[in-house]
């Protein structure tokens, strides 16, 4: 029987080996392949939103994952979450997006979430998801959201103990306000593996790893 594929779509390279890391441990026997352009997530902070000329680049993107073959696709990035959606209208296999199975988690774990993020262009749609996965879901939630300027420029220009530093304090200032936290942003899970256990005071979800356990129980079982 063939090996399934599985096609990603990154806007940042540095998410291959993580994503690597988490096929070798939750998917077995499945092929993969990488389409990797940053210059999609770098329109998105310059013009502060996703326009439709960048939108219509992550579609390219998500069409030339599945003309190469991949039975399923997960693009890796939430700021382009609206296009991924629309993407996945036109394609003829499953496209993903991979903070969908966080916030559907978040959603079963509590009413009371926060979304924290290090870009505001993250944090919107981000926030958004898991207002309308809460809707598809029937449940009532509160979503305080929360964005640690600065952070991102930090890491961007090789600071990343300042980085870490930033996030770490505002998610123990979120921690204190509700039940369950979401990470719009894979790049901040690292800060999360830095927090003692007693000061992990409430759940903290970060989307790579949920993302992949749920493709393994959906799709490649």
């Amino acid at each position: 029987m063939k090996a399934k594929t599985l096609g990603f779509v990154h806007t940042s390279a540095t998410l291959v080996p993580l994503f690597q890391q988490l096929t070798n441990e939750y998917l077995k026997n499945v092929e993969t392949f990488n389409i990797v352009d940053d210059s999609l997530i770098k329109d998105v902070i310059k013009k502060g939103e996703l326009k439709p000329n960048t939108a219509a680049r992550v579609v390219q993107h998500v069409q030339a994952a599945e003309d190469a073959g991949a039975d399923v696709i997960l693009v890796t990035c939430s700021s382009i979450g609206a296009a991924i959606e629309t993407a996945a209208t036109l394609s003829t296999v499953p496209v993903i997006r991979v903070d969908q199975a966080m916030a559907d988690e978040a959603v079963k774990t509590s009413n009371k979430i926060g979304v924290i993020a290090t870009l505001p262009t993250t944090l919107g749609p981000t926030t958004d998801l898991v207002r309308r996965r809460a809707e598809a879901a029937g449940k009532n939630v509160s979503i305080s959201s929360k964005l640690c300027e600065g952070a991102f420029e930090a890491l961007m220009s090789g600071n990343g103990a300042k980085h870490d530093q930033m996030v770490a304090s505002a998610l123990k200032e979120l921690m204190k306000e509700v039940d369950v936290i979401v990470l719009a942003q894979a790049s901040m899970s690292r800060v999360v593996d830095g927090l003692s256990v007693d000061e992990k005071i409430v759940p903290i979800l970060a989307s790579p790893a949920i993302a992949m356990k749920k493709l393994a129980e959906i799709y490649f079982n």
